[in-house]
């Protein structure tokens, strides 16, 4: 697992909206914010932040199988939505948020429980009322692609 600790708690929307999708997503990073539950339960964390761009870091285990011994499919939405979503929200301004409308995922190969994904967005277009990015996540020991995606969000008070 990526957490040493357990942490119940979430920020307040108060304190989302006082500052950029930017410093928000910066301070989930370097930790002032708390990383989102999600993760906990998935095995994964945010990895690198910049505008317009975020990348997790994940490890599948044999918690996200399915019943015939493969990755989860859920596993790879949870992770290409995050990374892509996210990406969006550090482009979303001051006292606005978004939430994800759509995604789309294609799963290109399984990844075997065990290995270690980078999962990538980017935006493509974040304006007033919608952001779309997209997303790949990739084997860190060798650069495989193993799912690519697309999602649409809704921002929300701007």
């Amino acid at each position: 697992m990526y957490f040493s600790e357990s942490t119940d708690e979430l920020p307040d929307p108060a304190t989302v909206r006082s500052m950029s999708g930017l410093e928000f997503m910066q301070r989930v990073h370097d930790g002032t914010l708390p990383q989102p539950p999600i993760a906990r339960l998935l095995n994964f964390q945010l990895d690198e932040v910049a505008p317009g761009r975020v990348v997790f870091r994940g490890t599948p285990s044999f918690d996200h199988m399915n019943p015939m011994g493969g990755v989860h499919g859920g596993w790879y939405g949870a992770l290409l939505d995050s990374c892509m979503a996210c990406a969006v929200m550090t482009k979303v301004p001051k006292g606005a948020v978004y939430t994800t409308l759509e995604y789309k995922i294609n799963i290109t190969r399984a990844i075997p429980p065990g290995v270690e994904i980078l999962a990538t967005g980017w935006t493509d277009h974040v304006g007033r009322s919608t952001g779309v990015a997209h997303g790949e996540m990739r084997g860190t020991d060798d650069g495989r692609l193993f799912a690519t995606g697309s999602t649409t969000c809704l921002i929300m008070g701007t």
